[in-house]
């Protein structure tokens, strides 16, 4: 007699899809949710899940974001979440490019007014 068991890791795409204006790129973009976890099989059949992480990955420039537990729980079990945008860390980037409102002028040089339109920032 012999088993077929073994340890291994996934991830699952999350039925979740929330449209935002990105703050690293500042293009439109839909804001996908992302379950990664450890997982016991036997006979190729899960059993257990642990080790569960949620994140966060945009379309427009696929930066990808860690999500509190609580929300991607939430996510999880189809609740209605509104993710705000503002308050997740994307790390340093995001702060480097600014866009023009009026113009869609992108730059990361620390302008008072934006060269093509003379927007003020």
């Amino acid at each position: 007699m012999f088993f077929i068991m073994g340890v291994s890791q996934n991830q699952k795409k999350l039925d979740f899809k929330q449209l935002n204006v990105c703050k690293c790129c500042g293009k439109y973009s839909n804001i996908e949710v992302y379950m990664t976890y450890w997982y016991f099989m036997f006979f190729f059949i899960p059993i257990i899940k642990w080790n569960k992480e949620y994140y966060i990955k945009t379309s427009c420039c696929e930066k990808v974001s860690k999500i509190a537990p609580e929300i991607g729980r939430r996510i999880e079990k189809g609740e209605e979440v509104n993710l705000n945008i503002d308050e997740i860390d994307f790390g340093q980037i995001e702060d480097n490019v600014k866009i023009c409102t009026n113009c869609g002028y992108t730059t990361e040089e620390d302008f008072i007014y934006f060269p093509k339109c003379s927007n003020k920032l």
